[in-house]
């Protein structure tokens, strides 16, 4: 990836303020981008633009749960660098409990955010995006898999893989194209941490890093990969392809 891959686009990513969000926009910054930090968390936000060239960057907060926010947040977005190229919708939460203690309003806050929120900020970009632009949806391979008691989650990612193939076509058109990133183990966390057996466990041979998503967004919104849409790209260092049995 050259440093002016993505020079003079415009780039929203959600849940901008640290894990994976954070890493993918610094990444698209340095690759020469106008890049809208979108984070619910001010404080996350301006902790994860500290650094970065003010011209290039604008800090939008956004609960993706209220609507009129989403819409305020594409809005700011165009009216500071005119348009928007790239979307990355990466902001998403959790709530792990047993499914027979999960209240409704858990449930709602869940899949209001990460399912909820990817289409609604897709629906408001799709009508200012120019032809040529790129929605990327991330997803988890526990829209393929499980743990117990991750029902929300599950249901939210799973939807935003179909949600992915069903926007490809519809936006087809407008020549957007959509596509989602599946990661499975992204460590944001302390990486040197991790264990042998943690690395182990993937047939990669080690556990992902917050770049390599930003490496997988990279390939998903070049510009000469104008025929990649409808995409689910799983990167789980292959983990859902190994058979695990207990001896």
């Amino acid at each position: 990836m050259t440093k002016d891959r993505f020079a003079n686009r415009v780039v929203l990513v959600t849940g901008a303020g640290r894990g994976i969000g954070r890493v993918v926009a610094t990444a698209y910054v340095e690759a020469g981008a106008y890049v809208v930090f979108a984070d619910k968390d001010a404080n996350l936000l301006a902790e994860a633009t500290a650094s970065l060239h003010n011209a290039s960057i604008a800090s939008v907060v956004c609960d993706l749960r209220v609507p009129d926010q989403v819409v305020q947040m594409v809005n700011t977005a165009v009216q500071r660098f005119g348009r928007i190229d790239i979307v990355i919708n990466n902001a998403g939460i959790g709530i792990w409990k047993s499914p027979l203690e999960l209240t409704v309003d858990e449930w709602d806050s869940v899949l209001n955010t990460n399912l909820r929120g990817a289409f609604l900020c897709a629906r408001e970009v799709a009508k200012e995006m120019p032809e040529g632009g790129c929605i990327v949806n991330i997803a988890s391979t526990r829209a393929l898999m499980s743990e117990p008691n991750s029902e929300a989650y599950a249901a939210s990612k799973g939807g935003i893989v179909a949600l992915t193939h069903a926007l490809a076509v519809s936006l087809g058109d407008k020549r957007i194209r959509v596509n989602c990133i599946s990661p499975g183990w992204i460590e944001t966390g302390d990486y040197g941490a991790l264990t042998q057996a943690d690395h182990a466990q993937h047939p990669a041979g080690r556990v992902g890093r917050p770049e390599d998503v930003a490496r997988a967004c990279f390939y998903l919104t070049d510009p000469e990969n104008d025929f990649l849409t409808g995409v689910n790209l799983v990167l789980d260092g292959g983990m859902t392809r190994k058979m695990i049995y207990v001896e």
